[in-house]
């Protein structure tokens, strides 16, 4: 049962306005990289890299549709947001740059580790918000523990941005968590 105009009076126009501006945000993402080599030398794409990154988007996009259809309550939406939003930048930080030095740094593998436990954890609670508050706090756990990990396995001087970046992961997870569990004590009056 997803959000209704009986529960939520502005849920559907909400949904309507959110579902044109995350799928044409999704193409402008991928269309922005092909722009950008035309006019300069320094964003080399290829045809692999926009098949990865077309997938990405692809993937964040069919999981904010299937957030959109589970979402009881607002905050289930946001959430789910929220989550996506991290899991999606968490990747991407991953494969474009890589969070500790160069992409095939075995200690970014950790941080593979984080969005493994979430897909795993999010199936095995069928994505109900009292299960996926337990997923997101788990993962904001191993976030912290790869982190952790992955400073002790750097060969560069300054751990500031795999610590930076760890510690903006964590605070998604535990916003996403906190919403969840709002979200599974909120009972939608109709």
């Amino acid at each position: 049962m997803a959000m209704t105009t009986d529960t939520y009076p502005n849920a559907v126009s909400w949904i309507r306005v959110m579902r044109p501006l995350a799928w044409g945000g999704a193409g402008l993402l991928l269309l922005a990289p092909w722009v950008a080599m035309r006019f300069t030398h320094d964003v080399a794409w290829t045809v692999g890299d926009f098949i990865v990154f077309g997938a990405m988007l692809l993937t964040a996009c069919v999981a904010f549709e299937m957030a959109m259809r589970m979402a009881r309550v607002p905050s289930y939406l946001l959430a789910s947001l929220v989550a996506i939003g991290a899991a999606f930048l968490l990747l991407w930080a991953n494969l474009a740059v890589g969070i500790v030095d160069e992409p095939g740094h075995p200690a970014n593998l950790l941080f593979l580790g984080v969005l493994a436990v979430g897909a795993i954890g999010g199936g095995l609670v069928r994505l109900q918000a009292r299960g996926m508050s337990r997923v997101m706090a788990a993962m904001a756990i191993v976030q912290g523990g790869a982190g952790g990990i992955a400073i002790r396995m750097d060969t560069q001087e300054s751990p500031a941005f795999v610590l930076a970046f760890t510690g903006l992961c964590v605070v998604a997870w535990c916003v996403s968590a906190l919403l969840f569990r709002k979200a599974s004590k909120a009972t939608p009056t109709g």
